[in-house]
């Protein structure tokens, strides 16, 4: 009975620990630094309202350098990988794959490597809102952060779909793929749902172990199937009658569809499918070391770009022509329109593809859990700061935003309405993906724009870049390069939707509708950031008046942190190396 009262009791209120001192009020000793740390002016409450630290029960922080990791190597790896790059293929060619992919690759890093900074500094909750909040404008972190709330809302509805998709194409070489299997659709979503929620109800902990779990999966295959792709290419099975293919289909074909259009149409998508990386800045708030953390899992994602994306759809490209017929599926996420599965298929090893499609299931709910878990994040953010009603900042004794997550749970019930009927389901589906679009491109934009104001106000408020716990390798440039890339990206799926491939196939009404389905996000985020500053008459914080104190955790004083770097200097070559790439 005491097991079953603990569970209940867990739902309850937490208690107010008072972790965080309150700035204005003094010197402030940043948990165990010994070194106070003051600002340029005066901190008064009006300046540290939506930022500053509260007294109010904190999330849990029970993620540990393992669960970063994780996180940043397969965490939003899903279908946008597995299925969308087939369709990709198809309109741009092998060569817009790898090119757009690459550079989209060394854009995630520039944003990832000015979080981490930001992150290992002030691990605060809703980070890339709380960042724009303090150092840009407090009308930016409220507009990004509902932005990004509503872009994961409509994604846990789509990869629910996307799941039951899966399962419902699992054998459609023996089923018509336009009916149902054996159980409804509706029932596999309703599966899908309610083990997401119960996923979720174990608080952070539930949500990096599904995902060590599930990226230890994708890890697992992806590099299974580089191995395998390489033995196909040269010949090593009976699918290609032992004969070396190299790169023939970059030549018949060849390595460009479509031209200007269809590069453009794959290096929008490629940006879209590093969605999901940037859900470690939320993660350290709920790390119990993020100065250590936090710098690894950065790196790491150095790893996911060249492996899971450069290397794997390189061999994709080896063994799949652009003109496949199966790579236009039926939807945007028919699993039979994976490249991989087809890749795979070459070989004709009948277990692989079922493998793959499995992976692809559990991708999907992967997405899902970190689509449930970054909104409910973002959310309790948002409450906590001043920016949502007050209910959805409540945490439990488990250190859980309880109300936050239930609240973002319930969107996956508009999966149900993609199965309404084939037409109002297909505008349902429409209408998701065009809110969860341009989203993601205006948070990375953010979070490049609070990095470049961060490192100016640091340096006009008479800091050194020695004071700081890790730096980002690529410093205040990277960001620069970081927010080029992301307004090409914006100009690129403006172009897109504006003039489309096909374009001579559709009537006005058509094209006018795909483009507002394409650029829904930007009336979305410029309604929420004018009606914020319209309503609380906020303004650009200017340099010299940015808050570089509330928020810090620093776990040493500046000797030992100098210590430490003196050490990682004095280390045997081997040992550098290793620390420069992990």
């Amino acid at each position: 009975m005491s097991v079953f009262q603990n569970w209940i009791d867990g739902f309850k209120p937490a208690v107010t620990d008072g972790e965080y001192a309150d700035p204005s009020e003094g010197d402030i000793e940043q948990e165990g630094a010994s070194f106070p740390l003051k600002p340029s002016h005066d901190i008064t409450s009006e300046d540290l309202k939506g930022i500053k630290p509260t007294k109010r029960p904190m999330l849990k922080k029970e993620l540990g350098s393992r669960h970063l990791a994780f996180i940043a190597l397969g965490g939003g790896i899903g279908t946008g990988l597995f299925v969308g790059s087939g369709s990709k293929l198809y309109q741009g060619g092998p060569g817009s794959i790898i090119i757009d992919y690459t550079l989209m690759g060394i854009m995630i890093l520039t944003v990832l490597f000015a979080l981490g900074e930001l992150a290992t500094l002030f691990p605060t909750p809703g980070a890339f809102s709380a960042y724009s909040t303090r150092f840009i404008d407090p009308a930016a972190g409220f507009a990004i952060g509902y932005n990004y709330f509503m872009s994961w809302c409509s994604t846990l509805p789509l990869e629910f779909t996307a799941a039951a998709i899966v399962v419902r194409y699992w054998n459609h070489d023996k089923l018509d793929p336009d009916k149902e299997g054996p159980m409804p659709n509706g029932a596999l979503v309703a599966i899908f749902w309610v083990l997401v929620i119960l996923i979720n109800l174990f608080g952070a902990r539930g949500y990096a172990e599904f995902e060590f779990i599930a990226t230890s999966c994708k890890m697992l295959v992806l590099v299974g199937f580089i191995i395998y792709a390489a033995v196909v290419d040269c010949g090593g099975t009976s699918g290609t009658n032992h004969k070396y293919l190299g790169a023939r289909y970059w030549h018949d074909p060849g390595a460009f569809n479509n031209g200007f259009k269809g590069f453009c149409n794959v290096f929008t998508t490629a940006a879209f499918a590093f969605t999901g990386t940037e859900v470690l800045g939320l993660a350290v708030a709920e790390s119990s070391n993020p100065r250590k953390a936090m710098p690894r899992a950065c790196k790491l994602v150095l790893y996911r770009v060249i492996i899971f994306y450069a290397i794997a759809l390189f061999m994709v490209t080896l063994l799949v022509p652009y003109n496949t017929p199966d790579l236009h599926g039926k939807t945007d996420n028919d699993p039979k329109s994976s490249p991989f599965v087809i890749a795979i298929k070459a070989g004709q090893v009948s277990v692989l593809p079922d493998i793959v499609n499995a992976v692809i299931m559990l991708s999907a709910i992967s997405v899902s859990n970190s689509a449930a878990y970054a909104g409910s994040r973002m959310l309790h953010a948002l409450a906590d700061n001043g920016m949502a009603p007050q209910i959805f900042a409540y945490v439990d004794r488990q250190g859980r935003p309880l109300v936050a997550t239930l609240f973002t749970l319930m969107f996956g019930a508009l999966a149900f309405l993609i199965y309404v009927g084939d037409d109002n389901g297909g505008e349902v589906f429409s209408w998701l993906l065009g809110i969860s679009g341009l989203a993601i491109l205006f948070t990375w934009s953010s979070i490049c724009i609070s990095h470049i104001r961060f490192r100016a106000a640091w340096k006009l408020q008479g800091h050194s870049l020695s004071e700081l716990p890790w730096l980002s390798p690529l410093g205040v440039m990277g960001s620069y390069i970081g927010l080029t890339f992301n307004i090409l990206v914006i100009i690129a799926q403006f172009y897109n939707s504006a003039f489309p491939i096909g374009e001579g196939e559709k009537n006005g009404n058509d094209r006018g509708y795909n483009f507002f389905l394409g650029m829904i996000s930007l009336p979305i985020i410029m309604v929420f950031f004018f009606g914020y500053k319209i309503v609380k008459k906020t303004k650009i914080i200017p340099l010299q008046e940015i808050d570089l104190v509330s928020g810090m955790r620093e776990q040493i004083s500046l000797e030992e942190h100098d210590q430490e770097r003196a050490e990682r200097q004095n280390r045997p070559f081997h040992k550098k190396v290793l620390h420069f790439f992990f």
